[in-house]
């Protein structure tokens, strides 16, 4: 029986006793997902991150939420937070296909315009960074497309897994390549490429000694 994502939401925050109010700090907990280990957190009851806790651009991501957010970050459960791991838990499980999380999102006023491109593209479909630039009505930008992409602190969530390069191939992510193919084939099983095949055989190849391949 699928779930209503929204029954989430609801369910965590009516069942909360805080009351909603604007913190004077980032509440943040770690969460092992199936993909990866993820930093989540929250302000002001929206959520700010969801983002790989071990990614290279980690140190750069926190400076710019804390300074732009004046808050700095405090390990605490919140509403917001308890309510994306129970939609990623449901998520990895097939069971939701849509995130019904209050969102905050900080960067720039054109990475955000990106970013909310990425939350355009549906559940099992891919884009390559020239069909979002021309989405966003520049087909020349897509370095700087490609830049925002990789500033993206809600990962999964705001699907930059999505994006992959014009000849199906998979390209750049913060969660690492193999994190990115599972999110793929977890959304589109049928539609698993040649090419991320060919990944797969390729990753194993290096990660794997040559005495056990």
């Amino acid at each position: 029986m699928a779930i209503c994502p929204s029954q989430f939401l609801f369910y965590y925050i009516a069942n909360s006793n805080r009351q909603p109010s604007v913190m004077d700090f980032i509440a943040i907990q770690y969460f092992k997902s199936a993909f990866g280990e993820l930093i989540i957190g929250s302000y002001d009851n929206k959520l700010c991150l969801c983002d790989w806790r071990y990614r290279k651009m980690r140190t750069n991501i926190d400076k710019r939420i804390q300074k732009a957010l004046n808050a700095d970050y405090k390990e605490a459960a919140t509403p917001i937070i308890e309510a994306t791991i129970a939609q990623l838990k449901a998520y990895t499980t097939g069971e939701l296909d849509k995130f019904t999380l209050p969102l905050l999102l900080v960067g720039t006023d054109f990475q955000k315009s990106v970013w909310q491109a990425l939350l355009e593209i549906p559940y099992g479909e891919t884009r390559s960074y020239l069909e979002l630039s021309i989405q966003l009505g520049d087909k020349n930008a897509i370095r700087a497309v490609a830049s925002a992409n990789g500033a993206n602190a809600i990962s999964i969530i705001v699907p930059c897994h999505r994006i992959i390069g014009k000849n199906g191939k998979l390209i750049g992510y913060a969660g690492g390549l193999m994190a990115k193919k599972r999110l793929l084939e977890l959304e589109s099983p049928q539609k698993c490429t040649p090419q991320l095949k060919l990944f797969e055989k390729e990753y194993f190849a290096v990660v794997t000694p040559k005495y056990l391949q």
